[in-house]
């Protein structure tokens, strides 16, 4: 989990970027005060110092708009997130060359029980929710799009707590896992966007599973796999090996891979070509060295003729989406709502990600003007 960087002093803000983005974005809006609402969020998400309560986003706007109708308009209002995800999802990719969307966990501390989908999980020492981002990725820039909130079963059996949540009938129960697959196949492939590869780190979860509903949906993947992950190596008989094992028989053929910002001799990498247990399908299993006496990392991924170092590249973009949440994205707020309902908790963080896309836009805009 991402501790809680020092709040910026306000996000960078190019007004025309601002407002060509804004009339963009919240057009799928029905009402003009909506729009206007939406604006006034972001503008407080990106200028508020500190915790983003909705009293200090309020008053950004200098009285343009009330807390209550602001909160109204957060927490109990009845506009859709979802297009909006869409239309940003096919803005950002417009102006970024997205290489993959990548899927970040997000755990978020509560002090009570009552924010929708609060839970005390395993190896937690307090109440906290737990959700995952959908990142656009590229060297030259990363932001969420999309996020999926785990509904853990005690929220989705227990009527009176889903209906004071509101939480949606279609809403059902999955894994942690399953919540992560989820938010990414929505994203890579439901809203007309170019088909890129996801990557996530799968450590913890069925591997064959996650594979399994990625291949069902046509979108390639790259999967960070623990070292005791079983596999069949192509060609080398019919037993199932570890990942570790897999690698270490392939170490001796690791060459340097060019990171971007790295000494080349700092990462190398050696491949080998595998099935799933049971399965006919192949893999790639990459070994990922940083330095002489480094443990590997371990990646496995379809995109079998994309090579080593095509893989290692993409592997890297999980550390600059990391980089630009504790940069950006929780100083904006990603954490701050305090409200209960299950859609005032989604249009809270879509508009964060719209505040995102702003400040991380805005960056660009205004080092290239100085």
């Amino acid at each position: 989990m991402t501790t809680h960087p020092r709040r910026p002093r306000g996000a960078p803000v190019d007004d025309a970027l601002f407002a060509e983005l804004c009339g963009e974005l919240f057009g799928c809006l029905p009402r003009v005060d909506q729009r206007v609402k939406a604006a006034v969020y972001v503008r407080g998400l990106l200028c508020a110092e500190g915790r983003k309560s909705v009293r200090k986003l309020a008053a950004v706007s200098g009285g343009a708009v009330s807390e209550q109708g602001l909160h109204h308009f957060v927490s109990e209002s009845t506009w859709d997130w979802r297009p909006v995800r869409a239309v940003l999802a096919r803005y950002v990719a417009g102006v970024v060359p997205v290489r993959a969307w990548v899927v970040r966990p997000m755990v978020i501390p509560k002090a009570g029980e009552h924010s929708v989908g609060v839970d005390r999980g395993v190896g937690q020492l307090r109440n906290a929710q737990y959700a995952v981002g959908v990142w656009a990725a590229s060297e030259a820039g990363c932001g969420p799009v999309s996020w999926r909130l785990h509904l853990p079963r005690v929220w989705l059996d227990d009527r009176d707590r889903r209906s004071r949540a509101a939480i949606p009938e279609e809403a059902g129960a999955e894994t942690v896992e399953g919540c992560a697959v989820s938010a990414s196949l929505e994203v890579a492939g439901a809203w007309g966007l170019p088909s890129r590869p996801v990557v996530f780190d799968a450590r913890s979860a069925s591997v064959a599973a996650v594979v399994r509903r990625f291949r069902a949906a046509g979108v390639p993947v790259l999967l960070r796999v623990g070292s005791a992950t079983r596999l069949v190596r192509v060609g080398g008989g019919a037993g199932e090996v570890a990942a570790r094992h897999l690698v270490a028989g392939v170490r001796h053929l690791r060459r340097p891979v060019r990171v971007p910002g790295a000494r080349s001799a700092e990462h190398t990498a050696a491949a080998v070509v595998v099935r799933l247990p049971g399965g006919t399908c192949e893999f790639v299993l990459v070994g990922h060295w940083v330095g002489r006496g480094a443990q590997p990392e371990y990646w496995l991924s379809d995109l079998v003729t994309a090579g080593p170092a095509a893989l290692v590249s993409l592997s890297r973009l999980v550390g600059l989406v990391d980089g630009d949440f504790g940069r950006l994205t929780d100083g904006l707020g990603v954490r701050d709502y305090v409200g209960r309902s299950y859609d005032g908790w989604h249009r809270h963080v879509t508009l964060v990600s719209v505040a995102h896309a702003v400040a991380a836009l805005s960056e660009a805009v205004l080092s290239y003007a100085g």
